[in-house]
């Protein structure tokens, strides 16, 4: 049996390649939309990619699987039918590689099986897969995939369907089924490796662990939800597990609906091409038009084109999920061609098709003054004073909830920069002031709110830094 975990570090999102050396299949498991990378593997390892399966319906990316199916019509599809009717994929029930898989259903990719566990409770449709090797002499299972039901260190939230889309009501109820799936899988081997859809990093759970992998037996001893789920009542979980969760990216709404429906088929990967300023100036007016600045922090601060989002290569999926509108087009500031085009790999994975192309960094020197603009950046030193000068301004904490509590600046409201787009309304129309915890969340929030007719300063500076006198203890709202 070949293995391969294929890592995606801007999501912190891991797809899996199995295949069966014997008769040359493959499958890939929870496959992103730039399905070039997993054909170029398989055929590194004489592989032929057969399958595609999934684990549910993601909301962090846009699945790779119908991608798979129009490359080559002959892929079998292996997707969840538990959940009920709205939570299938609907993209691929006329095709004919759909296999529809309930609770105990099991496929062979050559000699190696997987079968297929309903776990409910990140989703409702949600499923893993025990994976066998009949061809190695195997008679029980080496791996479960995990998906997003059990992580290193962590289990899925149970909360995203109504934190990111709304659904009221859903997160206590699948913090319930989440417990009951957990308790559910409790007698599996000790020996059992662990496989997750994703590491540290991640918004898809709140202490995913930094190691890609481990064991249940590992699992059971020192991950605090499961041996919680496995000890406690299921009160005491649904409390753990619901609390300090952090706040999704504004993009995740948009993907349950997208890969239910079906993502729009690439055929390719875009490719990011070369422009020119004086393509780019007479498009900075439209509101539909965004220029992705990836240059440094203090590049950015000293000026950049008019209606520019901050969206550093260290933060480039984070900033431009929660920021972007899908309708909006794109242009990358980018040093070369190469950076832009990592981008334009990131950007498709998210949802966001429309990549006009991008600019070298060096042109913006270029640009005419007029069309370079800049808002006003200070240190925490500068903060009193703009506190005690202006009793309109609004001081705008764009951290985690679970950092705002920790300790904030007196007065201070908390609206973590990945829910600003969809709250946008809620910030008043009055000089603001906002910061985070390094300067690099405000740089990007200021740049939001900036764009969207706000009057910003933006504490570039480390929270660490901010006078004793201005902060206090509490509540966020």
């Amino acid at each position: 049996m070949f293995l391969k975990q294929i890592s995606d570090p801007s999501l912190a999102q891991y797809s899996y390649l199995i295949g069966c050396q014997r008769t040359g299949e493959a499958v890939v498991v929870d496959p992103e939309r730039d399905i070039d990378r997993y054909q170029e593997i398989a055929k590194h390892e004489g592989l032929k990619i057969t399958a595609v399966a999934e684990t549910h319906i993601h909301a962090d990316f846009v699945s790779g699987a119908r991608e798979f199916a129009a490359a080559d019509p002959s892929i079998k599809l292996y997707l969840s039918a538990e959940g009920g009717p709205n939570w299938q994929s609907e993209w691929a029930k006329s095709l004919p590689g759909y296999h529809p898989l309930h609770d105990g259903d099991s496929f062979k990719i050559g000699n190696i099986e997987l079968q297929a566990v309903h776990t409910p409770g990140h989703t409702p449709e949600h499923i893993v897969y025990l994976v066998t090797d009949h061809g190695g002499g195997a008679n029980e299972p080496i791996a479960m995939l995990s998906g997003d039901f059990l992580f290193v260190g962590d289990a899925g939230r149970p909360d995203l369907l109504e934190q990111a889309a709304g659904l009221e009501g859903t997160q206590e109820q699948g913090a319930r089924a989440l417990y009951k799936s957990l308790r559910k899988v409790s007698e599996l081997p000790c020996h059992l490796q662990v496989l997750p859809a994703h590491g540290a990093g991640s918004a898809c759970g709140k202490a995913l662990g930094s190691i890609p992998n481990s064991t249940f037996g590992y699992e059971e001893k020192f991950n605090p939800a499961l041996k919680l789920a496995l000890n406690e009542s299921e009160e005491a979980f649904v409390n753990f597990i619901l609390s300090g969760q952090s706040e999704p990216p504004a993009y995740f709404a948009n993907m349950k609906h997208v890969n239910k429906v079906g993502p729009t088929v690439l055929g390719e990967l875009p490719k990011a091409r070369l422009m020119s300023l004086d393509e780019i100036l007479p498009s900075l007016n439209e509101p539909d038009f965004v220029v992705l600045d990836t240059r440094s922090r203090g590049e950015f601060l000293e000026g950049h084109l008019r209606g520019s989002l901050f969206t550093p290569p260290e933060k480039f999926s984070d900033f431009a999920g929660s920021f972007l509108a899908p309708e909006q087009e794109l242009a990358i500031v980018a040093d070369d061609a190469a950076a832009a085009q990592d981008c334009v790999r990131q950007l498709v994975r998210i949802g966001f098709d429309r990549i006009a192309g991008f600019l070298p960094a060096s042109s913006i020197d270029d640009a005419p003054a007029e069309l370079i603009t800049k808002f006003q950046a200070v240190d925490f030193q500068a903060v009193p004073a703009l506190l005690g000068g202006n009793g309109d301004t609004f001081t705008l904490d764009v951290r985690k909830a679970t950092e705002f509590v920790g300790g904030h600046i007196r007065n201070a409201h908390n609206l973590a920069h990945t829910r600003l787009r969809p709250r946008l309304a809620e910030i008043p129309r009055v000089p603001l002031l906002v910061h985070c915890q390094t300067g690099h969340r405000a740089t990007g929030a200021s740049a939001f709110l900036a764009r969207n007719g706000y009057e910003v300063t933006c504490v570039a500076d480390k929270f660490e830094n901010a006078p004793l006198g201005i902060l206090t203890a509490g509540v966020p709202r």
